[in-house]
């Protein structure tokens, strides 16, 4: 373990870093690159060359037991199907076939669904005073997107959304079960009734597609995903579709409510809004950190991670490392940006990356057509406290 003495102190279950996190990242990347945190046993890397070289080096830091800390330490097995919790080949056969049915036609058709969804729920807001970021908007529009994609019921999509949010939320200072947090994410028993009627009633939706898929598994063997495959797909789904862009919808208000000259920009010059979107990825990631299992011992900034360790990839730190990006700690919508690593990196790069590109585009194309100018109401502003996402539970604006 790294051997110099420090009083740098990160621990992801603590709301107060939480609630900031940056001065103690700046801290890491400059004094202590790699992290020890020996109450909770993780190591964790901060710069944004150590978080680029760590992701692609999935033989090293694999994913095949969890890509969070709790549960990897719980040495569960995880569900089959669930392809985010796997390594090559596994993962490589799984995550082909999401790709054949999560295409970028099937993204390519929804802005124009967005953005009634959008009319609907901002419209009648109009003239109101002010409007609530994430529970008016941020909520509601992944939920009925990624779901009308999975062809759930209009009448279930609340509830299917709110099963997500119990389930990821934690206690302050505790490390939460993470047998439980998968049991809990995984209990998708509400889904099987809309497995068996598509069965009998296919659509043009991605259940369907799962569904009906044929593939050739690890072995060798051509046949269709099972109930409890095509289940765990549709959780994954559900769940990567819900949280981080209501995250990255609520940060949206938030930072541009903070910064009502950048705001005006984009009313300005519309066009500037798509590199707004990669700026407030970049400058507030929905999801800050991922974990991995280290397979061998490895040397990282001439300290060795011993096999067995857990490491944490802290990719909101990476995203503000002045060796990759000039002056990161200033928000600019006009900033160019190579690339961030909010959906990772490598391997493992987020298969919705584009889906909440778009969604947070619309979104906030659509909210400045209707309210150029907010403030944000920070004494009703809650935060929301997870071990994978960071963001809002609630943001009023005043308008």
């Amino acid at each position: 373990m790294p051997t110099s003495a420090s009083d740098i102190y990160y621990d992801p279950y603590d709301f107060a870093i939480d609630a900031d996190p940056y001065p103690v990242f700046k801290r890491m990347r400059d004094e202590m690159p790699l992290y020890y945190n020996e109450g909770l046993d993780f190591y964790a890397v901060s710069r944004f060359a150590d978080v680029e070289s760590c992701s692609i080096d999935w033989q090293t830091f694999s994913s095949a037991r969890g890509s969070v800390l709790e549960i990897i330490r719980s040495g569960m097995e995880t569900p089959k199907g669930m392809f985010i919790f796997e390594d090559p080949p596994l993962h490589n056969l799984h995550r082909r076939l999401m790709a054949r049915v999560f295409t970028a036609r099937r993204v390519a058709v929804l802005e124009t669904r967005m953005r009634g969804y959008c009319a609907a729920v901002l419209d009648p807001l109009v003239g109101g005073g002010g409007f609530d970021f994430v529970r008016d908007l941020g909520a509601d529009l992944p939920m009925r997107v990624i779901s009308d994609m999975l062809g759930i019921p209009e009448q279930d999509q609340v509830a299917v959304r709110d099963h997500f949010d119990e389930g990821l939320s934690i206690e302050e200072g505790r490390p939460p079960d993470g047998r439980q947090v998968v049991t809990r994410a995984s209990d998708m028993s509400s889904f099987a009734p809309y497995i068996s009627f598509r069965r009998q009633h296919p659509a043009d939706d991605l259940m369907t597609d799962l569904i009906e898929a044929t593939f050739v598994d690890e072995t060798g063997v051509e046949r269709r995903l099972d109930d409890e495959e095509v289940l765990n797909y549709a959780m994954l789904l559900a769940a990567a579709g819900n949280e981080t862009t209501t995250k990255l919808i609520g940060w949206t208000g938030y930072l541009l409510g903070a910064h009502p000259d950048q705001r005006r920009s984009l009313v300005d010059e519309p066009g500037l809004i798509p590199g707004a979107i990669e700026e407030i990825l970049r400058y507030e990631a929905p999801s800050p950190v991922q974990a991995r299992f280290v397979t061998r011992d490895v040397e990282i900034h001439d300290e060795t991670v011993p096999e067995g360790s857990i490491l944490l990839m802290l990719n909101a730190a990476a995203n503000r490392d002045d060796r990759q990006f000039d002056d990161p700690d200033r928000f600019d919508v006009r900033r160019t940006i190579d690339h961030h690593v909010t959906f990772g990196f490598g391997l493992h790069f987020c298969m919705g990356a584009a889906l909440a590109r778009l969604e947070g585009r619309v979104a906030l194309e659509e909210v400045l057509a209707r309210f150029p100018d907010w403030v944000v109401d920070h004494d009703s502003a809650e935060r929301v406290h997870t071990t994978t996402v960071r963001g809002w539970h609630r943001l009023p604006v005043l308008v």
